[in-house]
């Protein structure tokens, strides 16, 4: 299988990634799109045309956003639905409240290293929200994907998949002792293993889907961990950087087709057989397909 390869890198916008593309007439869910690399992703898309929907938490904050992307896009077709991804019902109704097709879904919402929480359910909560509630809104959202022909899901990863594959037999630490950066790395490799395994079941629907990591990149994401990151200045993103592998995943041509697969700084990683001080690459575990097939049973099981 031959890595795809770009004409962009570290330092590329998202802006950049998007220019020559048009999305006019297509409809897009970014979740967790009113901070951080969200709002940028958004933006993005906006610009080149699409109908963009920020799936957030708090409306007040998703409707500012949204109005700050259209007046520097001039795309009015930025709406704002609301969405937790720890609630199940929240989940529901957003699900039962989209119409038509969705022909780009990027599950960019997430919390890090958190302290132990745990939902209504008693599942662990970066788990919950960062894998599950992705899973169940993608799941719901299959029909309108299906409809669309060609729809892509951008699965927002992290290098820190590598800290933690998915404990299959404890994936809630009901067993072992919580620990946040653990939690964490687990979720991410679950976002990645996701993809593999929606792109098996779906790719005869045209749905394919392709994780990311969008590197280092100072947002409210660090709020549990004293909101600044230890990464050197010279590896550290803006914004505008953070989310341009997640608008390449979700615009261009290179990826007609193509899913199951992760992504760094713009460009298809390669698969490391050990972990190295910079945290580049991707671990094979995340890709295997007998890892995703059971992670996928394991999460229908828990949503029932």
């Amino acid at each position: 299988m031959t890595r795809i390869e770009t004409p962009f890198g570290f330092s590329s916008t998202a802006a950049e990634v998007a220019e020559g593309t048009d999305l006019t007439g297509r409809r897009v869910v970014v979740t967790g799109g009113a901070s951080g690399i969200g709002v940028e992703t958004a933006r993005a898309l906006a610009g080149i045309g699409a109908e963009v929907t920020l799936a957030v938490r708090n409306t007040d904050a998703g409707a500012r956003t949204a109005m700050d992307i259209s007046g520097t896009t001039g795309n009015k077709e930025v709406r704002v639905a609301p969405l937790d991804l720890a609630d199940r019902a929240s989940i529901a109704a957003f699900v039962d409240n989209w119409a038509g097709p969705l022909h780009v879904l990027v599950n960019n919402a997430g919390i890090m290293a958190s302290p132990e929480q745990r939902t209504t359910d008693g599942w662990e909560m970066q788990f919950a929200t960062n894998h599950l509630g992705h899973f169940a809104l993608t799941f719901g959202l299959y029909e309108a994907l299906a409809a669309a022909g060609g729809a892509r899901i951008v699965a927002v990863s992290s290098s820190a998949h590598m800290l933690s594959p998915v404990i299959f037999d404890d994936v809630q630490f009901y067993f072992r002792a919580y620990d946040p950066w653990l939690a964490y790395g687990q979720s991410k490799s679950a976002n990645i293993l996701f993809a593999v395994g929606a792109t098996a079941r779906w790719g005869d629907a045209g749905i394919t889907a392709n994780a990311l990591n969008p590197g280092a990149i100072e947002t409210n994401l660090q709020r549990h961990v004293g909101g600044k990151l230890s990464t050197p200045p010279e590896l550290i993103k803006t914004t505008e950087q953070g989310a341009a592998t997640s608008v390449l995943l979700a615009t261009s041509p290179l990826l007609d087709g193509i899913g199951g697969r992760y992504f760094e700084n713009c460009q298809e990683a390669p698969v490391i057989e050990r972990r190295g001080d910079e945290f580049s690459g991707v671990a094979p575990f995340v890709l295997d397909r007998a890892n995703a097939d059971r992670l996928w049973e394991i999460s229908l099981r828990l949503l029932g």
